[in-house]
């Protein structure tokens, strides 16, 4: 049997918990077990149990996010992030104006660029080559006819974490709402404590994929998305699984319980990277930066051909989600990087469950494939 590549990908995704799938179980459950399949939002007793298992993950999820607002379960990220942008606008009228940064996630990007179409402008804000957003910049661009500003904390293709509070702020002081993309943030780094709604995912913090969710202050109005039965909140109507939603909890738990050790780990593993990478460049700021996400450059690298030899590490050229597009990252394009330069940049990804070992050998094939490329 092969031996299972070594697995530093953990933007794209990251492996389930032992807690978060313990926590599944129960409710996964065959014919024999009513209370594992029943339809949490029925009236009967097992329906009960079921919803009640609901409530218990929301709170865990909850116990992370700033006081004074209600989760609200969704399918991801993605969706979530389109009903806080979606969503939020009919009650923001007549403003129009959408301010995100040119780095965003494309779930938040091609959304604000489908709204351009539909006769909202869109600012997107360019960043420097370290990746931040200039806040002189921002805050000329944040005027009073601002509906919303978006940034994402934690990018997902070069770990910059960006001034989200600041940007909170100047939103407030124009009147605006914001959102924070925190999936990459979440349970790692501090979440902007004034912000109006945070999106945010459970399979990049070792829960299940298929569950995602849309934290939103007290006050704030949304429309639906999507229409039905009316659950979560009368604003995302379908049934609930109560196994995703519980692996999602019992994730968040862990996340919050051991974010100072997950914390110490990834930088322990980024300094070792760090040392054998020696003679890369990394993409995006250093000190601004979360230490699990190494984006790489080599110049006169050919990442498709180094991905294709080395087989035995998973890793990526940039973002899952726009990985089969064909298109050049639009974050490294952003910084400013010449064509040549994005395509000789890798991303590594590692965490709670990378050993210093797996980085040790992971480099070794990686630069050995390298180097015999180059020469």
């Amino acid at each position: 049997m092969a031996a299972q590549p070594i697995y530093l990908d953990y933007q794209a995704t990251t492996p389930l918990a032992p807690e978060s799938l313990a926590a599944m179980q129960p409710w996964l459950g065959g014919p024999e077990s009513i209370s594992g399949w029943a339809n949490p939002h029925s009236a009967h007793g097992p329906g009960r149990r079921a919803a009640a298992a609901v409530e218990v993950a929301r709170g865990q999820i909850e116990a992370l996010m700033p006081p004074g607002g209600q989760l609200i379960f969704t399918s991801g990220a993605t969706e979530a992030l389109n009903l806080a942008i979606r969503g939020a606008l009919p009650a923001l009228a007549p403003r129009r104006r959408i301010v995100t940064l040119a780095t965003e996630h494309a779930a938040v990007r091609d959304t604000c660029l489908w709204l351009e179409s539909q006769a909202h402008e869109v600012v997107l804000l360019p960043v420097g080559g370290d990746g931040l957003v200039d806040l002189d910049v921002a805050r000329a661009a944040i005027t009073t006819d601002t509906a919303l500003v978006a940034a994402m904390l934690v990018n997902n293709e070069i770990g910059v974490i960006q001034p989200v509070e600041a940007l909170a702020q100047m939103a407030h002081q124009a009147g605006a709402l914001f959102l924070c993309d925190a999936v990459q943030g979440f349970g790692r780094a501090s979440l902007p404590q004034s912000a109006d709604m945070i999106a945010i995912s459970a399979h990049k913090i070792h829960g299940p994929k298929g569950i995602g969710a849309l934290w939103r202050r007290d006050g704030v109005a949304l429309e639906p998305l999507i229409h039905g039965g009316g659950q979560e909140q009368g604003l995302r109507s379908g049934t609930l699984s109560p196994a995703l939603c519980a692996g999602f909890g019992a994730a968040a738990r862990l996340a919050g319980e051991q974010m100072e050790r997950d914390l110490a780990h990834v930088a322990m593993l980024q300094k070792r990277a760090l040392e054998l990478f020696a003679g890369w460049q990394v993409n995006g700021s250093l000190e601004h930066r979360y230490a699990g996400n190494l984006n790489l450059r080599r110049d006169g690298l050919d990442v498709a051909r180094l991905m294709s030899d080395v087989r035995r590490v998973a890793f990526s050229a940039g973002s899952a989600c726009a990985s089969g597009s064909g298109r050049p990252s639009h974050v490294l394009t952003a910084l400013g990087l010449p064509s040549a330069a994005v395509r000789s940049s890798i991303r590594l990804g590692f965490g709670r469950y990378t050993s210093v070992d797996e980085i040790d050998r992971a480099a070794h094939l990686i630069l050995d494939a390298a180097d015999r490329q180059i020469g």
